[in-house]
């Protein structure tokens, strides 16, 4: 089953990865017009099919279902319709060829339903119904866009409700005091009343009673609404889509205000018409609404960094969408003002009983407070922070376990002003998203973490910053696909197969079905707080390490889909073992964070199938040569898997390469790339020169005096840029045994290095960078910076780092100038130093005597005529 969909031989890739799952469309109709019409036959009983073609999504578009009822609004509305609905038919009845055979229906139709319009308002209501749910049985899943104008409609319709009712309560007013002066008997001749059979005045209380529910119901779609842009702007932070344009939710906010303000009126109005407690009553439910929307709609526009460092500069912005209503053009907007809380303080603010404006900044922000100020030809009311610093943090106790990069915080954000005539003083407040705040670049990987969790697995109106501990492992697959393909900008996501080898990994487990994982749960503890077994990192710092890479080197491999990627070594084995020579594939190191490698095919000496990996790539060794030139050095590389020939799948990622010389005169030089193959072990000379001291472990380092001829280089290992990785063919931990009759020249050695632990797996600081100035023998000097290699562990940089001699004068020796290399073996060693014995009369320690066996064919870096290792004069 492995790679079916990605792999299928004589399929291209690309078309491959495009195939849908689902039918991509954005309307109802969209999906039903693709449905066997058998399926619908019996939806089109009182509604002829043909007709429904005609309409098409047009239908979907119109509030046939939120008109319940007969009413005099429901009544209003269906007429309405009835007529947009004769004139679209008619529209297409214009069309050529398409009269004839429409008119007859389209006067069957008028003649139908205009003595009663909301039988065509049930009808299409019926239609609509049924078409979802056959969507649904076929699709699973209805298009988002149809959810989105569902919850416009909704609203639109409840919208034009209320304004009938207060256009029917301001005539029953109205109509009550005319009675009164004139003294009238009855009102019902001059508008229906709600309640039948009651006294007018009963029925204004009603109609009064009814509308205010209605402004209730409203605000409850808009603040739901509200909650909805919130959670979609904390997914986005994941890289999910989100458009974060306030301009229709701010409309909404104002319309409402608007029905609260004629109310208001309404009941100031009535006077003497109500009774005290039930004009007391309506009054608190209207103020209710209003405080109620007026504290919802201050939001924060742009979130402050999610993981912020302090001592940096950031920005945050944030709107309040009833400004315009409530603080006019006054000479002097009231301030914001930003400040740090922690976990805790944030929790009292969202309860009842939370402290009020008072709250203790949990660190010092500069540049915290800024006016509001009309933003966008004066369309709103903003308030942006361009130049927030934080200056310090006080962190707070935390709990059992947990890490510096676990506590969050927010930015809350404050302004009080007074509201209209009678100065009512109003206090805002509005939490940012949470935050975790770091001192040091190496907590950001740690910090993502728990932004990306709290992101995908809170929950809306959830209790500050209350996340499940674990989720479902289908839910991971989404967040990790979302997150994979937002950060590398690419819309090519992780198929069912990489998440297959992602649970294998989180889970520890080898189960080859997908099916095997559906239903299993992951925690936080297994996405970043346990080490994956037998490795020095944990599940995410890998994930993110393969996010750095592919963002940086590998975006267009992987949108062409030349990369497979997420599949182990093991499995490539299975895949590649039946395949010619010269196949390959490129993969994900299992094992190092941030790196890439090429599997492929070679023939041993007895002509059997071997899978060679080649030591990963990290982003600096393909930033100083990209991945398809170095695929394109490789001759052995012939067939990207299954059966594409390299050229073709990797063509348009070759660099040019300028032939003759260019236009200052100078002939080009390039860097090539060259996989070394493995080779025995020559046999040690005998003899050793007597100039070299016998090695004494109780010897202390300062007192031996070592010579190299000039001739001799010591070599160098280069630093890498990631943690070594855990080679399977080593053990865990390897104990070299350094023989004391056999001395590196140029090496000192501390007394406990003849039993040396090398824990491969174990990840190691970056080296410093820097140049290394060669001396002369006769003015060797200790090197101010000590040669390490990031990828040997702390007891092999005791020994590297000692000083180092025997560089001719005035040369200058740079670590990219070098090839990356593994670290020394036991068989390393004792060759250097047996090779360092036996060529001290002359000649140059070579680089292809380092080179050992190991899991990944090592490669190599070749200079042309500039290669530093092979050139005798160094």
């Amino acid at each position: 089953m492995a790679l079916q969909c990605l792999l299928r031989e004589g399929e291209d890739s690309r078309e491959v990865a495009k195939m849908p799952s689902k039918p991509q469309f954005t309307s109802l109709w969209g999906l039903v017009s693709q449905m066997p019409p058998e399926k619908l036959q019996r939806l089109y009983v009182d509604f002829p099919l043909h007709l429904r073609h005609l309409l098409g999504d047009w239908l979907e578009n119109q509030p046939w279902e939120f008109l319940v009822g007969s009413d005099a609004f429901c009544c209003n509305m269906a007429s309405t319709l009835l007529s947009a609905t004769i004139q679209h038919l008619q529209a297409s009845a214009r069309k050529p060829g398409e009269g004839n055979a429409i008119l007859p229906h389209i006067s069957t139709l008028e003649s139908i339903y205009q003595r009663d319009p909301l039988k065509l308002v049930a009808t299409f209501r019926q239609i609509l119904q049924g078409e979802k749910k056959a969507v649904m049985e076929q699709f699973c899943h209805l298009p988002m866009s149809f959810h989105w104008k569902q919850e416009e409609l909704k609203f639109n319709t409840a919208l034009q409700r209320l304004r009938h009712q207060v256009g029917e309560t301001r005539l029953l007013r109205e109509a009550l005091q005319q009675e009164a002066e004139a003294g009238q008997v009855s009102l019902h001749s001059l508008i229906e009343t709600p309640a039948k059979g009651t006294g007018p005045s009963e029925a204004l209380v009603t109609l009064l009673q009814e509308t205010v529910g209605e402004l209730e119901a409203a605000q409850t779609l808009v603040l739901k609404r509200i909650q909805i842009w919130k959670r979609q702007q904390q997914l986005a932070g994941n890289g999910a889509p989100f458009d974060e344009n306030l301009n229709q939710l701010q409309e909404r906010c104002e319309n409402l205000v608007d029905i609260y303000s004629q109310l208001q009126q309404e009941l100031g109005a009535a006077g003497g018409e109500l009774e005290p407690k039930t004009r007391a009553a309506l009054v608190s439910r209207l103020d209710e609404v209003l405080r109620t929307l007026v504290t919802s709609s201050f939001l924060v526009e742009k979130q402050p960094p999610q993981v912020l460092k302090t001592q940096t500069k950031f920005q945050a912005g944030v709107r309040f969408l009833l400004g315009l209503r409530f603080l006019g053009a006054p000479a002097k907007f009231p301030l914001v003002r930003a400040d740090m809380v922690t976990e805790k303080q944030a929790r009292e603010l969202s309860s009842p009983q939370g402290p009020g404006a008072g709250v203790e900044s949990t660190g010092e922000i500069t540049n915290n407070t800024v006016p509001f100020e009309n933003i966008g030809s004066g369309n709103c009311c903003s308030a942006l922070f361009k130049n927030l610093l934080l200056k310090k943090i006080k962190r707070c106790e935390r709990k059992g376990t947990e890490s510096v990069t676990e506590e969050k915080c927010a930015v809350l954000f404050s302004t009080s002003f007074m509201l209209g005539p009678n100065k009512l003083p109003i206090h805002l407040q509005v939490l940012s998203l949470p935050l975790v705040v770091i001192v040091h670049g190496n907590q950001d990987n740690n910090a993502k973490a728990t932004i990306l969790w709290d992101n995908a697995f809170s929950e809306m109106d959830r209790v500050p910053f209350v996340v499940a501990e674990r989720v479902p492992w289908e839910k991971m697959c989404e967040t990790l696909n979302l997150k994979f393909m937002a950060e590398v900008g690419t819309n090519q996501g992780l198929l069912p197969e990489h998440f297959l080898f992602l649970a294998q990994k989180i889970f520890n487990d080898n189960s080859l079905s997908i099916e095997a994982f559906q239903h299993r749960s992951v925690s936080w503890s297994q996405f970043n707080k346990e080490i994956l077994l037998g490795r020095g990192f944990t599940f995410w710092q890998w994930f993110d390490g393969v996010l750095d890479l592919t963002k940086r080197c590998l975006k267009s491999y992987w949108s062409d889909r030349l990369i497979i990627g997420f599949i182990s070594k093991q499995y490539v084995t299975n895949l590649l073992l039946n395949e010619p020579d010269g196949t390959f594939l490129l993969r994900f190191s299992d094992s190092e964070i941030g790196g890439i490698t090429i599997a492929h095919v070679i023939r041993g000496q007895d002509g059997s199938p071997q899978i060679e990996n080649i030591q990963p790539f990290s982003a600096k060794d393909l930033s100083i040569r990209s991945l398809g030139d170095r695929i394109r050095d490789l001759a052995q590389l012939k067939n990207l898997y299954p059966k594409k020939p390299k050229d073709e799948a990797f063509r348009s990622h070759y660099k040019h390469e300028q032939i003759g010389k260019d236009g200052r005169g100078y002939v080009p030089a390039t860097i090539k790339m060259t996989v070394e193959r493995d080779q025995p072990l020559p046999t040690p000379e005998p003899q050793m020169p007597p100039m070299v001291p016998t090695y004494d472990p109780r010897m202390a380092p300062d007192s031996m005096n070592i010579q190299l001829s000039p001739d001799m280089v010591p070599q160098v290992y280069p630093p890498h840029s990631h943690s070594i990785p855990s080679y399977q063919a080593l053990p865990q931990e390897e104990s070299v045994n350094v023989l004391p009759a056999f001395q590196e020249p140029h090496l000192q050695m501390s007394p406990n290095l003849s039993q040396m632990s090398l824990p491969f797996d174990q990840p190691h600081p970056h080296p410093s960078r820097g140049l290394l100035l060669c001396q002369p023998q006769e003015h060797a000097i200790a090197s101010p910076e000590p040669l390490l290699c990031s990828d040997v562990t702390m007891a092999e940089e005791r020994c590297l780092s000692q000083p180092v001699g025997g560089y001719p004068a005035s040369t200058w020796a740079g670590e990219d100038m070098f090839p990356p290399l593994l670290p020394p073996t036991e068989q390393d060693l004792t060759k250097l130093l047996l090779e360092g014995q036996a060529e001290s009369g002359g000649g140059s320690l070579g680089a292809q005597s380092l080179l050992q066996s190991s899991p990944y064919g090592q490669s190599g870096i070749s200079m042309s005529h500039l290669d530093l290792r092979a050139n005798p004069s160094w």
